[in-house]
């Protein structure tokens, strides 16, 4: 990512919010109406900073709100995401945020497992290199992040390097041959055997 930033394909910025607090100690988070333990993140400075956030950096293409009861992130959505231009991550802390940024501003809600962590950070950067490493002139070789595992549905195969033999292990003669067909479509079977395997839920009914 920083390769990136260096090369000025990706911007990552952080906004703390408390530079859009109510008062004067910083305050971001309130009580939550009807009772009931832990606080909530506040209305007026979610929704400060995201306006303010447009009018000098122009409509963001996607505000996005890391949660645990959000849609499960996966290759596909930071496909999706890695053709937007500007995006707007809000990480959650406490009990979440007022549920009115939630529907009048936020446009995809994002969760990166049936667990909960302290605050929405991990996460977001997990979304932010997911998609990153996306984008046409960050990685290298640029055709390696199209043959990823997910990103035809399967796991990837196993891959081998150098020595050819280690401790008597050998890596399949098929992949030495130099069969171009052959070692694609060795790779595909090796793949679907792994999905089958491993993560039969990705195959469906398939």
């Amino acid at each position: 990512m920083k390769r990136a930033q260096d090369k000025g394909l990706l911007t990552v910025e952080v906004h703390h919010l408390r530079k859009w607090a109510i008062n004067e100690y910083g305050q971001v988070d309130d009580y939550q109406y009807g009772g009931g333990a832990g606080m909530v993140m506040m209305c007026e400075p979610l929704v400060k900073a995201i306006e303010e956030l447009q009018q000098t950096g122009g409509a963001f293409d996607e505000i996005i709100y890391m949660t645990p009861d959000g849609k499960r992130f996966d290759q596909r959505g930071a496909n999706q995401l890695s053709l937007k231009n500007r995006l707007l991550i809000i990480c959650g802390h406490y009990k979440g945020i007022d549920e009115r940024v939630r529907q009048h501003f936020v446009t995809r809600e994002i969760s990166i497992g049936d667990f909960v962590l302290s605050g929405g950070e991990l996460p977001a950067a997990l979304v932010v290199d997911a998609i990153g490493r996306l984008i046409p002139g960050v990685l290298n070789d640029e055709t390696s992040a199209l043959f990823d595992s997910f990103q035809d549905g399967l796991l990837a195969p196993p891959v081998y390097t150098r020595p050819a033999e280690f401790r008597g292990w050998a890596v399949p003669d098929i992949l030495l041959g130099g069969d171009t067909r052959k070692i694609e479509e060795w790779r595909h079977d090796q793949a679907l055997q792994r999905t089958t395997e491993r993560r039969p839920d990705l195959l469906g009914d398939s």
